[in-house]
């Protein structure tokens, strides 16, 4: 159980700083990589924020996940 919620928090964290990326790359405020295909495209702003929201999603399951210790 516990290296599920250090799974869990690990890919939501991951998914939530992706998706802010690459909806900030969609926005147009960040412009890096120069040859990015997301760059000041709009539909990357969507994609961006549910991804972002998908990850913190399954961060705080994560987080809400017992530690790992038996309670018997």
């Amino acid at each position: 159980m516990a290296a599920l919620r250090v799974l869990l928090i690990s890919m939501g964290g991951l998914l939530a700083a992706f998706g802010g990326f690459f909806a900030l790359q969609g926005a147009g405020m960040i412009m890096w990589p120069s040859e990015s295909f997301m760059l000041a495209n709009r539909d990357w702003i969507g994609n961006g924020a549910i991804m972002g929201v998908v990850g913190v999603l399954v961060l705080l399951l994560g987080l809400k996940m017992p530690r790992g210790r038996d309670i018997d």
